[in-house]
């Protein structure tokens, strides 16, 4: 089912879904099934598989050059997706980048994907790799996630990139997109970045999945703000409960993400990241009972592949 049909048959039933990494490389996939397996008693509709594109790393050869070597520390997207299908009976949602895809890469992912019967995916820019300042698009790749949304939508009217094709034939995406509450560190203004998600609805998005966040209220103003500007669309909001006080730097640095005061008091009284998953857990847990009393569709987790702080949040809001 498309995640759309899933809210749809829920009724406004608050739905549970939860996102997970693929193992880095050397791991097998019963490092995800032990993640997934103390989840299912909530019975998530979907679950989320992230991309991690490749990344660069310098060797110093014997003559003193560097030479320039790609490394895929997290392979196995499209394969976790089809074992997740294929052994929990439920969707599996990949996510799929205009970074380190060229178009024809982007088709034949999407190809591939259509034939394993895996028909929901989450379309994103991504972020710049490592050895770079600032995001760089694959040549003959996608610019932008609305360039990416258009390009799945084209597929799903049957429209491929060799357009001497006959007899096409026309996907199924179901396409989700990210939103950014406290707006995207690299737009100007959270409005103009409120513009740039409406391109993506009008490429053709059917659901957003947002960033996280830790006061209820940036969101319901976010959300506020988009239905005035013609946003109808799901919007589901993202959330991830503090596990270390390295968090409380690491967060705001990596995802522009700012913390309450209160949360973050809290957190420095602990003595120990043991403390801090309670505290963690407690405030996620409040913040997510206050979601579903607004009438939220979904609430989904960013687990990391650990499940068991996210199972007590469950345990106490599903």
């Amino acid at each position: 089912m498309k995640i759309t049909e899933h809210i749809a048959a829920a009724k406004g039933k608050t739905l549970f879904s939860f996102e997970i990494l693929p193992p880095l490389k050397g791991q097998n996939i019963q490092s995800i099934f032990d993640g997934i397996d103390p989840l299912m008693e909530f019975k998530p509709p979907f679950i989320d598989v992230t991309y991690h594109r490749e990344e660069y790393v310098y060797i110093e050869q014997p003559n003193g050059f560097l030479e320039k070597k790609v490394v895929r520390k997290r392979p196995g997207t499209v394969g976790i997706c089809a074992a997740i299908q294929n052994k929990y009976g439920i969707d599996a949602v990949p996510h799929i980048l205009c970074g380190g895809f060229t178009k024809e890469d982007t088709e034949n992912f999407l190809i591939d994907l259509d034939f394993l019967g895996i028909n929901n995916v989450m379309a994103l820019r991504g972020d710049a790799v490592k050895s770079e300042t600032y995001f760089k698009p694959e040549p003959k790749g996608n610019c932008f996630a609305s360039d990416l949304v258009s390009q799945i939508q084209e597929m799903n009217q049957g429209q491929y990139l060799d357009s001497p094709l006959e007899k096409n034939h026309a996907t199924n995406f179901c396409v989700g997109v990210a939103g950014y509450p406290e707006k995207h560190m690299e737009a100007p203004s959270l409005d103009n970045d409120i513009e740039r998600l409406k391109a993506k609805v009008a490429a053709g998005a059917e659901y957003v999945v947002t960033q996280m966040f830790y006061d209820n209220s940036k969101f319901f103003e976010f959300v506020s703000k988009c239905r005035k500007s013609g946003i109808t669309i799901p919007i589901i909001p993202g959330l991830k409960p503090l596990a270390t006080k390295k968090q409380l730097t690491n967060i705001p640095h990596r995802f522009h993400v700012d913390l309450p005061e209160e949360l973050i008091r809290s957190v420095n009284n602990c003595k120990t990241d043991l403390e801090v998953r309670e505290v963690g857990v407690e405030w996620c847990t409040a913040q997510s009972k206050e979601l579903i009393s607004s009438g939220v569709e979904v609430l989904h987790y960013y687990s990391m592949g650990k499940s068991t702080n996210i199972h007590k949040i469950a345990s106490s809001v599903f």
